[in-house]
């Protein structure tokens, strides 16, 4: 992986090129002070992480990362911040933020973020590899019956248990938008307006309402499969379904930390972090690949 850090604070900007240098993680491939001076370089190099900021003079970290989008900048974002402001960490996700690493930086926070990060693109890259070659193998022969993309769907979330929670219709539905849209690639449009077009193929309803109630439903499932996979890890953490599926599609620590409570048997659940756009997103790129491969 190939990273470059804009922070106006020397400290922070050294602390994290030792992180990932020492740690394996990546190479530093340039670093600025400002939002402003991160522009030119960061268009001319194309890392594949951009670590930035939140508070900046001239340019914040949300509005660097606007201009950098629109001017053709095709890498991902991880934003470092001391601010607990639910508005603006809101901002900064529905914008394209992937993750947050907190100030004062931690070392094992961030080689926990960056390894979650490396993995995804990691599985985006290899996901764009079987669509180049196969743009070069000629026409296939097609088997007499192939898996449609809700028995794909049904097939994953039925693998951790929630393939009857009321939220599997709701994701069926989104994945299958998803696969309909073509030349989209592998980001995901804003998931309020997934929301909306799974409420419009419901029909006949408030799509306001049927949006938000599509969103707490979907919470709600994915919420059950952190459950889930945390009870199977808390028995036995080398099952199949575990370690497929916890550290890809959930943040670990989240699962580890449910795994915990369980196995000190603690009545009342602890808060866990969803992340329904990371669900998603892999949940697509898992359906998209196994179509490719019957």
């Amino acid at each position: 992986m190939r990273y470059f850090i804009v922070d106006d604070d020397m400290a922070s900007r050294r602390m994290l090129e030792r992180v990932i240098t020492e740690g394996g993680l990546g190479m530093v491939i340039g670093e600025a002070e400002s939002g402003v001076k991160a522009l030119t370089t960061v268009l001319s190099l194309q890392p594949d992480m951009v670590l930035i900021d939140l508070l900046m003079p001239e340019l914040d970290g949300i509005e660097t990362m606007e201009q950098l989008k629109s001017r053709g900048y095709q890498g991902q974002f991880i934003m470092i911040s001391q601010v607990v402001n639910k508005e603006m960490v809101g901002e900064a996700y529905e914008k394209g933020v992937e993750f947050f690493i907190h100030k004062p930086i931690n070392r094992v926070e961030v080689q926990s973020i960056l390894q979650k990060t490396t993995e995804n693109f990691r599985l985006q890259a290899s996901l764009m590899a079987i669509r180049e070659s196969l743009a070069h193998i000629g026409p296939v022969v097609q088997a007499p019956k192939q898996r449609s993309v809700k028995e794909i769907v049904l097939t994953i979330l039925n693998d951790m248990g929630i393939i009857g929670e009321v939220g599997s219709d709701d994701i069926v539905m989104m994945i299958e938008i998803l696969m309909s849209q073509k030349g989209r690639g592998a980001q995901l449009p804003p998931l309020k307006e997934l929301y909306e077009a799974v409420a419009h193929k419901i029909g006949n309803v408030d799509i306001t309402k049927e949006s938000k109630a599509i969103e707490q439903r979907i919470r709600r499932t994915i919420l059950m499969a952190v459950n889930n996979l945390a009870s199977l890890g808390a028995v036995d953490y080398t099952t199949a379904e575990f370690e497929y599926y916890a550290p890809r599609y959930f943040d670990f620590q989240e699962i580890r930390s449910r795994m915990k409570q369980i196995e000190e048997d603690h009545q009342e659940p602890i808060k866990v972090k969803i992340n329904s756009k990371k669900f998603i997103q892999v949940l697509y790129l898992e359906v998209e690949d196994k179509l490719m491969r019957l």
